[in-house]
Formats: C-alpha cells, structure tokens, sequence
C-alpha cells in the first residue's frame, strides 16, 4: 500500500468523518520544502475519499502569530511591529518596507502578502483545502471556550508541559498572551485573570485588560495548537520532524487537548526537504525555492510526485538542476506502465509486489485531478531540453517530434511543457550540463588546445558528416570513424568535434544534437575550422 493508503487505513479505524489539517506562519515567502506538509496533508485526504470515508481537508494560516524579527527581506521600520500578529501588520513593498496605502486602503496585510502567491501555486497543483485563518477565528470567538479552560486551568496545562517537555516555565507564565498597549504580545506580564478577562501590565509602564472571547491575544502555540484541534474537529494532522520529537508540541498537545476536553489526532511525522548541497529551507533565510518559481519550471504532476514518491519519514533532497531532470523523466517512465497488468502476474515476488504497488499509488497521488490517470507524453524531458535549445520556434520542435513519430499533434500538456522548458533554460537553475551551445564562427583557443593528430581529424569530418545521412544514428557513427580512417583514437575524433563545434573539450550527447541542426551549417563550421589550422 501507498503510504497515504495506509495513512487512511489507520483513520477508517477511527470512525467514517475525519478532517485532515495542516497549517502554517506566513512569515516569509513559502518554499518548496512547505510543500511537503500540504500534499503530505492532501495525499491523505484523497487516499481516505478512495476508501470510502467524509473527509475534509483544512488549511490553517497562523496569522494570530508576531513576527519574530527584522528578517533580511525587510526594511528597518519593520521594527516597530516586532510582537505584532502577521495579520494585523501592513505588508511589505517591493523595498522591504511598509506599504501603508493598500493596508488602509484594502486590508493589505503582511499574512496576505506571503499567503496569496502560495495558494495560487496550490490551486495549479491541484491542493484546494478549507481555509481557516487564525487571526480572524480567534477575533470572531472560535477560541473562546476551549481558551477559558485554558486559562481556568493553567495549573494542570503547567504541570503537563513541564513535565513532558522537560523544561521550566517562567514563574509568570500564563496560558493567555495578551496584545499590549501598541499592539504587541512581547514584553507583557499577566497581572491577573477572571473571565473573560486577562488582566497585563506591559513593558511601557502601560496596565490593561485583554477580552479572551474577542481574541485580544492569543494562546501560546504549545496550548495553540491542540485547541485548534479542538474547534475545528482535527483528527489526523501530518507535522514536521520537529513539533514530533521527544517533549515536543506534539506530545505535550497530545495530554493538553485532553484537558480541553478532545481527542488528539492522528499523527504522521516528516522529513524536511533541503536544497541540495544547501540544507534545510527557510523562509527567513532566503535558502529557498518557491512554489510559483519551480511551477514556472515544470509541470506541476512533477513536484507532487516529488512527495507522493517518498515515505514521509524519508528526506528529500530537491535541486533544479539534474536532480529534476531525472524525476521529470522517472514521471514519463512511470505514466508509460501498466500497472494493474503487472500485479496479475503471479510470478512477482512480495518485495516486487509491494514495488508496483508504491509505485501506482505514488502515480494516483501525483495527478492534479484527483482521479485522473497520468498520461505520458512519449517525449523525455531531456530530449525536450535538446529540441527547445536547437529550435527557435515552437513549431520547429514539433516538426521535429511528428518526424520522429512521438507525436501526431502536440497536446494542450505538452504545449505548456515546452513554455515551461523553455522558462528553466532561460532561468539560473539549468543545469550546465545540459547547456547547448553550437560556435556560428571557430572559437580559436579552443582549436589551438589541440594536438596536431587531432586537428588533423577536422577534415576528414566536415567530408564524412557532408556526405552522411542526416541523422543521429549516422552522425554518432561518422564522428569516431572520422578518427579511425586516419588509424588514430576514436577519441581524437570526439575531442575534435566538441572543440570545432562547441569550444570545449567535452559535453552533451553530440550526435542527438546535430541531427536537429541544419547539416549545411554544422558541416561549413567544420571546414572553416580545418582551414584555420592547416
């Protein structure tokens, strides 16, 4: 079985309703490494749909949280509003600094500014969860009850979080933040409570009193975070490494939503995805990779294979660089099988059985529409890389595929997958060695590195690729033999070739190359290159 198969086997043991949740502090802009946690999240929802059961898929942006710090991205007079909620806070301009006209004029807040880019990328991939926004459901009372039993009982929440988190809250610690006199939820000490009423004195000298059933503060997260549990009815919730560690938020909520009066949800526990060679993906950093930025690179179906594929408890190492080459074209080779013909032969053993099964359900989970069977396109990625290098218009690419019989007429699918490509070779992220770049003129200190039995081979080789057949199968047999007429190494005649054609001593797959570029070209550089050092 999948593992959001199984994910949702565990939940039919628990009743035929179940909302599934995941959530997040739009702090900083979302990466790819959020990804994980919301198809993570979706892939279980759509997992306990197939299996029969009412499932709702929630979204929870955790606008009720401050900003932290002054992060990078930011300009300094982000300063004043450090405590403040996300979502009551102006956004930031295209410099880093407030934009105070479409915050009074439209509500702009910083939660909206981070949060609107990441649900565009989530409706392109196929993730349309519930929205719930945490800032607007603590104001409008949602927290209010589950909040005064908080509050009432902040001896026993105290004794649990001690005790199972191993470290000692402050002497002053109460389960209620409330908002100061400038807005902000630092620096304020809890000077008393009667309900619904949290009486602070804040580090402006200030006094006042914070109304929980209106949300003038929040819960701290460790108490947050299982009364949301609570309200919305969450019963399975996937979360970071993190939040599952030994007396971590995740078992401390485990015990405190008991106090509040509800049952705990299941738990899946995840692995990060890192940047390849960078770490761990962080928003505050600038270690990332957007959503939208890889969505203008690849199709969609690729970046949810790139979770549906790997067990949560596995890490992910993402690249744009080859990495997404070889997952791109893993898709293709996977969208290609049969797989319900595979799992009636009786020869398989468990361990192959179980091989065709993950990769099936990883398939099911990568499709956009829930539903819908992958189709393959019968074209690589890295052939496409090829064509959309050596071709300037689209049509030559597609001239170039009905030729090689892939194609009748491109699909609406691979219409968007070459715009896509041809994004990701214009981008920083391409990888160098699947770079194509053909002379139009000899680069000379390329043809002067050579050795005089190597020079030697460049005439043999505009005559032999002059008079040959024009295609990838004649050219990768011409160039060896261009070398082996003059009783030298193969070799010579490659390292002849990649110096006359492209300047450099190796690099991709020449003869694919050159059949997708005029003969009469690619044979005049030749002699022009011999002429030059005869």
């Amino acid at each position: 079985m999948h593992w959001a198969d199984v994910a949702a086997k565990a939940l039919s043991h628990k009743g035929d309703k179940h909302i599934v949740s995941t959530g997040i502090t739009p702090s900083g802009e979302f990466h790819i490494g959020h990804l994980r946690e919301i198809l993570t999240g979706d892939m279980i929802a759509r997992a306990a749909r197939n299996a029969g059961l009412n499932v709702e898929f929630v979204f929870i942006v955790d606008t009720a949280d401050p900003l932290r710090k002054v992060y990078d991205f930011l300009g300094p007079e982000y300063e004043q509003f450090i405590g403040h909620q996300l979502g009551s806070i102006p956004a930031p301009d295209s410099d880093g600094n407030p934009n105070w006209d479409r915050f009074e004029k439209e509500g702009w807040t910083y939660g909206d500014h981070f949060l609107k880019p990441f649900l565009e990328a989530l409706e392109q991939i196929g993730v349309r969860p519930r929205i719930i926004d945490n800032l607007e459901s603590y104001q409008s009372g949602r927290f209010d009850a589950l909040a005064k039993i908080a509050c009432d009982r902040a001896d026993e929440i105290r004794e649990a979080i001690e005790r199972i988190s191993s470290r000692e809250l402050p002497e002053n610690w109460f389960p209620w933040s409330p908002l100061d006199s400038k807005g902000s939820l630092d620096g304020v000490t809890v000077t008393g409570y009667e309900y619904p009423f949290v009486h602070w004195k804040d580090a402006h000298g200030e006094t006042g009193s914070s109304d929980i059933s209106k949300g003038e503060g929040k819960l701290p997260w460790r108490i947050d975070w299982p009364a949301k549990w609570g309200w919305i009815g969450v019963t399975c919730e996937p979360f970071g490494k993190d939040h599952g560690a030994a007396g971590g938020s995740y078992a401390t909520g485990r015990e405190i939503v008991k106090i509040l009066g509800h049952e705990p949800p299941h738990p899946l526990t995840y692995e990060w995805i890192s940047l390849k060679g960078q770490g761990a993906m962080s928003s505050s950093s600038g270690n990332t990779i957007g959503p939208i930025e890889a969505l203008d690179l690849v199709p969609p179906e690729i970046l949810r294979l790139l979770v549906a594929k790997s067990k949560p408890n596995k890490a992910i190492e993402f690249d744009t660089g080859m990495s997404l080459v070889n997952l791109a074209d893993e898709y293709e080779r996977l969208a290609a099988r049969d797989f319900e013909a595979e799992l009636l032969d009786d020869g398989l053993s468990r361990r192959q059985r179980v091989q065709v099964e993950d990769a099936a359900g990883a398939m099911r989970m990568a499709a956009v529409e829930e539903g819908m069977a992958a189709q393959a396109t019968a074209v690589t990625f890295r052939h496409l890389a090829l064509l959309a290098q050596t071709k300037s218009t689209d049509e030559g690419v597609w001239e170039s595929l009905r030729n090689a019989g892939a194609i009748t007429e491109p699909t609406q699918a691979m219409t968007d997958r070459l715009s896509r490509m041809r994004a990701w070779i214009a981008s920083k992220h391409f990888p160098e060695e699947m770079k194509i770049s053909v002379l139009s003129t000899p680069n000379v200190e390329a043809l002067n590195e050579l050795s005089h039995e190597e020079k030697s081979v460049l005439s043999s080789l505009a005559v032999a690729l002059e008079q040959c057949e024009w295609n990838a199968t004649n050219i990768g047999s011409v160039i060896p033999q261009s070398a082996k007429d003059l009783d030298l190494s193969p070799k010579m005649g490659y390292r002849a070739a990649y110096a006359a054609l492209m300047g450099k001593e190796r690099g991709p797959r020449l003869a694919p190359i050159l059949a997708e570029m005029k003969q009469k070209k690619i044979v005049d550089l030749l002699k022009a290159c011999a002429t030059h050092v005869e």
